[in-house]
């Protein structure tokens, strides 16, 4: 671990370099110009003139050469700056600061609902498995078919489609949760709901298929034979042991809670990071759009180093692998450098 931690913190400033590289080039190559969208709405629907647009590239440094504006750039983002909105004229730090709260919020009740969702279908889908240990049958009932298909229909539906779903039956015909906006506790079902959806479904996927993996291994035919109940196997002994693809799956969804939440904070008219980043697309608000794609580059890394951390607490045999395998190339290069001598 001592070995290995410092060379995954390098990997992650890696990708947040790249991160900030990539995003800072592909806006330079967008046709639009931010600074004249910025004096177009300055100068009130008028057309602005050629002398404002030239103090507004001045004051965001959009006239200087372009290496001088990515070293400085990246100097101040090393720092937590990454400049003004060129919109908004708030700092992107302070944008970001404000936005973040709302959708950490929904994407953590998004994340408790995919996963409470994804645990009770995975284990209804298992125990309705032709399993003569299970029920006494030979076939799959049209239950289990039906359950297994949940999964392909969550992934398949658009979001935007389920969102406004909700919206028509939840809020406009039977009006339980409201429509738009984030006041409430209430605004957050029908948004994290959405959210949930694809991502539930393929957790649901791989926890089904990692189960019915495990079913068939010796020691669960062993535990089944010396009369211990359905539902006692598939919590001790096949969920414990499926978790651990789930699990890793799980932490790269993370990121892509917050990717969707663009669209469902859209749909529901909430404000939070995923709005702010389509405005910012939209309006080619460099700024922050950088300080927005650093931000989904930092969540990444950290959920995949959470992972990497957790992962062995939760298998034993993964750490055991891992020394098993730094042994035999330490074996291989002890071997070779004898050979060599």
């Amino acid at each position: 671990m001592a070995r290995y931690l410092p060379r995954r913190l390098m990997h992650a400033a890696f990708v947040l370099w790249a991160a900030f590289t990539v995003s800072f080039g592909l806006l330079y190559l967008l046709p639009a110009d931010p600074v004249s969208t910025m004096a177009l709405g300055s100068a009130g629907g008028g057309v602005p003139s050629a002398e404002q647009i030239a103090e507004l590239r001045a004051a965001y440094g959009f006239d200087r050469p372009l290496p001088e504006q990515y070293l400085s750039r990246l100097t101040d983002a090393l720092h937590g700056d990454f400049g003004a909105s060129v919109q908004t004229g708030q700092s992107v730090t302070g944008l970001i600061a404000d936005a973040l709260p709302q959708t950490l919020q929904l994407a953590a009740a998004a994340l408790g609902v995919a996963l409470l969702g994804a645990l009770v279908v995975s284990l209804a889908t298992v125990r309705a498995l032709p399993l003569p240990s299970w029920n006494g049958r030979g076939s799959a009932s049209w239950f289990g078919r039906g359950l297994r298909s949940l999964p392909a229909v969550g992934v398949s539906a658009p979001g935007f489609w389920v969102g406004l779903m909700l919206i028509q039956f939840f809020s406009f015909r039977w009006k339980l949760f409201p429509a738009v906006g984030n006041d409430d506790r209430s605004g957050l079902v029908l948004p994290a709901l959405t959210l949930a959806l694809p991502t539930g479904a393929i957790l649901t996927q791989v926890l089904t298929r990692s189960m019915i993996t495990v079913l068939g291994e010796p020691y669960i035919q062993t535990a089944l034979a010396t009369g211990a109940g359905p539902i006692r196997v598939l919590v001790r002994h096949v969920l414990r042991n499926a978790a651990i693809p789930a699990l890793t799956v799980g932490g790269l969804l993370v990121g892509e809670l917050v990717a969707g939440a663009v669209t469902v904070e859209t749909v529901f008219s909430r404000t939070g990071v995923g709005r702010a980043t389509a405005t910012a697309v939209s309006t080619q608000d460099i700024p922050a759009v950088q300080g927005l794609v650093v931000l989904g580059a930092l969540v990444f890394t950290l959920v995949s180093l959470a992972l990497d951390l957790l992962l062995p607490l939760v298998d034993p045999r993964i750490a055991r692998t891992a020394r098993i395998a730094r042994s035999a190339r330490t074996a291989r290069t002890a071997r070779t450098a004898g050979a060599s001598r």
